[in-house]
């Protein structure tokens, strides 16, 4: 098997998140990077767990704030100050981890937070760039991922920055030009695909050169990708900042959770963003080399599946650390590399929780799984995803088996009022696996998990009281 080498030729950067029950040791995930050539990795918060394993790797570490935070940290620079020192400064000692940005937020001008964090984003970037400064990091930049949304166009010369926040728009982008930090954004062709998919063919989300595209005073464009990071060179154009700096923070397409969102598809696209990054082409607008990390790297079995279902399945990796398809990283177009999976991962036993098939209780049925569905994961039974398939009773074993694995192995969660049982028969199927978790030190964030899913787990519950 030809490897990718530790020398990545693409300056690859992917996004680690820790929304899961159970997540790789940070010893595991940095060597998983180091094997595969993985350069650069961007984080949502800043766990001194996981920041104090990238001392002396060579990777270079963007820790992230989370919006929560942006609040205190814009109201008092004390604040700020002692987040720099606690979760910086510490970790820039000699042979310490290599930062060059800081997250400050993620995606706080999201349509969907409803003006949030308007008034404190900014704000609080200046405050940690202060603090930077002032504790002699001057060579690490504040700035914060944007989603896409905050700029439109119909083609991108009419590329502007969102009307309804213009202003603040504006402010941000002079403030992070004055201090050369990048424009961080998060480009998603396939939440574009998936929202609009009568009117956006999934060739224009690739990168193979069969779409129709669009035209734009003489440019033509055939993939999503380039028309969206040029509506947001003309942005910038627009408000005086032509030559700022763009990133990449978050691209990728998901391997489950949707009928579209599947292994096949995900590789395509893979494909032909590896060998795009790889061309150092650019786009119309911006020529040259583009920056950016995948999203992400593993999958998050926690995450908020309020968008859709998919959102637990973005990783190329699954949730043990192996890969999802074997791709050339570096985009050189050799078929025969191969990523290489984490090493050093520990499973829990080869038990599984399944249906008790003496059970003659039916009114049981539709709670016990919905109630397993709402606190674990029943995200790939979902119409066209990897377990869709399966019979009556296999679906509820895999939604028993799932809480029962994201439990550890606790055998009070395999219970459901005498439903279930405890079997050490592998019942997975042809393309549908009953997962074995892994031991993990990660801690279960029970509080954001059930905020994030309350809405959307009420409706679960219904529908799964309703199916059984």
């Amino acid at each position: 098997m030809i490897i990718v080498s530790s020398r990545s030729v693409n300056a690859v950067g992917v996004n680690f998140g820790t929304q899961a029950s159970h997540t790789l040791l940070p010893s595991i995930l940095v060597k998983l990077l180091r094997d595969n050539g993985i350069s650069k990795v961007k984080l949502f918060d800043s766990d001194s767990w996981y920041m104090n394993a990238f001392a002396g790797s060579g990777i270079e570490v963007m820790p992230g704030i989370p919006n929560k935070e942006l609040q205190r940290l814009s109201d008092d620079y004390d604040n700020a100050r002692d987040w720099v020192e606690q979760n910086i400064t510490k970790h820039l000692h000699d042979k310490g981890v290599k930062i060059k940005y800081v997250a400050v937020g993620n995606e706080p001008f999201l349509k969907g937070y409803n003006g949030s964090y308007l008034k404190t984003t900014l704000p609080a970037i200046k405050n940690i760039q202060k603090a930077l400064n002032e504790a002699g990091h001057t060579q690490i930049k504040a700035t914060t991922p944007l989603n896409a949304d905050v700029y439109d166009g119909t083609v991108p010369s009419s590329g502007d920055f969102r009307s309804d926040i213009k202003p603040i728009m504006l402010e941000l982008v002079h403030y992070l030009n004055s201090i050369h930090s990048p424009f961080i954004v998060n480009i998603y062709p396939f939440i574009s695909f998936y929202q609009q998919s009568a009117n956006f063919p999934i060739e224009y989300a690739m990168f193979d050169g069969g779409a129709q595209g669009i035209d734009d005073k003489g440019t033509h464009y055939d993939n999503m990708l380039d028309a969206n990071l040029d509506t947001l060179s003309w942005s910038l154009k627009k408000a005086g900042a032509s030559k700022m700096k763009i990133i990449i923070g978050e691209i990728g397409w998901p391997t489950d959770g949707d009928v579209h969102a599947n292994v096949t598809i995900a590789k395509r696209f893979y494909n032909g963003f590896f060998k795009k990054m790889a061309s150092k082409k650019g786009t119309p607008q911006r020529p040259g080399p583009i920056d950016y990390y995948i999203f992400g790297l593993i999958d998050e079995d926690m995450k908020s599946i309020a968008p859709g279902t998919f959102e637990r399945h973005w990783g190329m990796f699954y949730y043990d650390g192996k890969p999802k398809f074997n791709i050339d990283l570096t985009g050189q177009g050799n078929d025969q590399k191969s990523v290489i999976s984490a090493k050093g991962v520990q499973y829990l036993e080869k038990s599984w929780c399944v249906y008790n098939s003496k059970n003659k209780d039916m009114s049981k049925i539709g709670p016990a799984t919905a109630y397993a569905c709402l606190n674990g994961d029943c995200t790939s039974l979902e119409y066209g995803s990897s377990c869709n398939n399966l019979q009556k009773t296999q679906n509820i074993s895999y939604a028993f088996n799932m809480f029962y694995q994201m439990n550890d192995q606790s055998v009070e969660a395999c219970d459901f009022n005498g439903i279930a049982t405890i079997t050490n028969k592998d019942p997975s199927s042809d393309g549908c696996r009953f997962i074995i978790q892994i031991q993990s030190g990660g801690r279960r964030r029970f509080e954001d998990y059930y905020r994030l899913n309350s809405f959307v787990g009420f409706f679960v519950m219904l529908l799964f009281t309703a199916l059984f």
